[in-house]
């Protein structure tokens, strides 16, 4: 299991970051201090770093200097926005930069990506008793072999990795059909029927008046 730390002073993005990425299959462990932080990096294993600038005890810029002999990826989350900021962070070696506020389904993709970019992204998925092999693009329903088309099968993946959070239609098809959306909801509507169908998802993925879709399930 991927393992994760959240650092930021702010308890409740520490209780949001860590709750989506719980949902999602990442083992997570999150402290508000700077010097905490560097006591836990010392102490635990972790593979991946989600880190803010400003915190008390040590800031996010001197625990970037520690973290990185260490090899580590990063990702800076930071209200700070100027361009020198973003400049330093990633010189620092971060590997990504993310600004608040931000959308919970943007840092999951950011996530998502720099953990690919290490090799250490989760090769299986599951919920309920659907089981996805990620690398082999293979789907399994109570054992056995569920056909789905890509773009079944990159809904698929977004519903999993962001369970319980209602995701956005405009979030869905940009990130399926990777263009913009233009307000036609047809064609994605039509891909989720089918896969509710083919998973028996008729009650657990659900529609989200003005918003999109939500995979509710429990742990």
């Amino acid at each position: 299991m991927v393992r994760v730390l959240i650092v930021d002073d702010e308890k409740p993005i520490c209780d949001l970051i860590d709750l989506n990425l719980s949902a999602a299959g990442y083992r997570c462990s999150a402290v508000q201090d700077g010097m905490e932080a560097i006591r836990r990096i010392e102490t635990e294993p972790f593979d991946l770093i989600l880190l803010d600038v400003m915190l008390p005890g040590a800031d996010g810029y001197d625990i970037m200097e520690y973290i990185r002999p260490l090899g580590i990826p990063v990702i800076f989350i930071t209200a700070r926005h100027e361009v020198r900021d973003r400049v330093r962070g990633l010189r620092l070696g971060a590997d990504d930069y993310l600004v608040k506020p931000f959308e919970i389904v943007e840092l999951m993709a950011r996530v998502e990506a720099v953990l690919r970019r290490y090799n250490k992204t989760e090769r299986q998925l599951t919920a309920g008793d659907v089981v996805v092999d990620v690398e082999a693009r293979r789907v399994l329903r109570a054992g056995r072999p569920v056909e789905l088309t890509n773009k079944e099968f990159g809904l698929l993946l977004l519903f999993m990795q962001n369970k319980n959070v209602a995701l956005f239609r405009e979030t869905l098809y940009e990130r399926v059909w990777e263009g913009e959306y233009d307000g036609d909801s047809r064609t994605l509507d039509l891909h989720v029927q089918r896969l509710r169908k083919k998973l028996g998802w008729e009650r657990c993925l659900v529609a989200v008046y003005k918003v999109g879709y939500r995979l509710e399930l429990e742990d």
